[in-house]
């Protein structure tokens, strides 16, 4: 009888002893009433997704589970895989329209799946179009809206000299490809960025998206400088809500009467020559046009503004389109893989104006745009031309763009370039 009390005092503080060891960290013991007292359960990790739809969907009360698009995944498909009704998917689509295109879905981005209940079909679907916005579907009440996120504008600045390329000089400072882009556009009328030269010098004032503290593009080029074959180019960014776009720091516009080259990131593979050799017809004969090579469907843009003259196919120039720009000048395209939307003859264009897409149609041997210029009825070598400035602002709109571009003209006069061989300098969140 001894024996058995003994096993079982043994027994109860045992596992007593085993019981305080194993508690989690939120169970605590009461040494003055002796009772167990349950804290309450720190909150688990809310998952990345709660950041941007938390507050539409707040955890714990929602799940919200990722899925990626995969190729061949179409709309129907996917709203079946997480148990969708036909009719939904169907007035999703209709109240879709004009807010996203369903074709557009792209493999590899996000879609985000929200339940209430996870033993039921979902409450809505959240796609994520772009770093900084999503589509939103929501299933309660068949909605579709299109959202975008609050993103930071940092305004930044960078400058260097280039010792390869553009391109792998601003790698080098994990700038993005979209600020070549940009600089591009802004000093097009000035710098032809498919020759430019080892030693040739830049600046950039811009404006850096930020989400979360992470970089998802950017906003405007406020301001570039650009040094090449011994001259400066000076562009700043103006809106006054009247009048937007590049300018010179005197206010005459950096825009150029007509853009130097139809194509952008292409390369020069055969200029304007009387007496060339032609690769096809294994003869000399003129060619009276520029050559610009570039991948099959890249972008071929409107030189200028103006009026289609012609929209069609011949054996040697393939699909070609003519621009009128005014009585004196008239511009060329040739070797289309296909035209643009809503090209046809009579229409108006602008300048920089998709009009149709790279390809080899007609005398080609490969993937490029024959561009070619006429002045007065003669074909001339455009890159040998030389074009009047456009007027400059005056009165007071000339005193508003020099307030408002002061700023950054004097970021860019004052910004250290970098010596060739030597990284870009970045300059982070400037106060203009």
């Amino acid at each position: 009888m001894q024996w058995s009390k003994s096993i079982g005092r043994s027994f109860v503080v045992g596992m007593m002893f085993l019981g305080a060891i194993a508690l989690p960290s939120y169970i605590s013991t009461s040494t003055s009433e002796e009772l167990l007292t349950v804290e309450e359960a720190p909150a688990l990790p809310p998952d990345p997704a709660y950041r941007d739809y938390g507050h539409l969907y707040p955890y714990p009360f929602y799940t919200i589970e990722e899925y990626r698009i995969r190729p061949g995944d179409y709309w129907g498909g996917i709203t079946r895989r997480f148990g969708v009704d036909y009719t939904m998917s169907m007035s999703l689509i209709q109240r879709s329209k004009g807010i996203f295109d369903m074709r557009k879905l792209v493999a590899g981005k996000s879609l985000h799946v929200v339940y209430r209940d996870p033993c039921r079909p979902p409450v809505a679907l959240i796609y994520r179009s772009s770093p900084t916005e999503y589509i939103h579907f929501n299933l309660r009440d068949t909605t579709v809206e299109r959202v975008a996120l609050p993103v930071e504008r940092v305004v930044e600045a960078i400058a260097g000299t280039i010792d390869e390329s553009l391109w792998l000089t601003l790698q080098k400072q994990n700038v993005s490809w979209e600020l070549i882009a940009k600089m591009e556009s802004a000093l097009a009328w000035a710098v032809d960025f498919y020759h430019i030269n080892r030693g040739d010098r830049f600046k950039a004032v811009y404006e850096q998206k930020y989400l979360h503290g992470e970089k998802v593009g950017l906003g405007k080029l406020l301001g570039a400088y650009f040094h090449t074959r011994g001259r400066e180019y000076y562009v700043v960014y103006f809106d006054n809500g009247r009048t937007k776009g590049y300018f010179a720091p005197d206010g005459t516009p950096a825009k150029g009467r007509f853009l130097r080259s139809p194509v952008k990131f292409a390369r020069i593979t055969s200029r304007y020559n009387r007496r060339r050799f032609h690769p096809i017809l294994k003869r000399v004969r003129p060619h009276l046009g520029t050559d610009y090579a570039a991948p099959y469907g890249t972008p071929i843009l409107a030189v200028g503004d103006g009026v289609v003259e012609r929209v069609g196919y011949t054996r040697g120039n393939g699909r070609y389109v003519k621009i009128r720009h005014d009585r004196v000048y008239q511009s060329q395209y040739l070797h289309m893989s296909r035209f643009a939307k809503g090209i046809r003859r009579g229409v108006r264009v602008r300048q920089g104006q998709v009009i149709g897409y790279v390809g080899s149609s007609g005398l080609a041997t490969g993937p490029h745009v024959c561009f070619r210029f006429w002045k007065n009825g003669r074909q001339v070598d455009h890159l040998k031309l030389i074009f009047p400035p456009p007027s400059p602002l005056k009165g007071a709109e000339l005193e508003d763009f020099r307030c408002a571009t002061a700023p950054i003209v004097e970021v860019l006069e004052s910004l250290p370039i970098p010596y060739p061989n030597q990284s870009p300098s970045p300059v982070d969140k400037l106060t203009l």
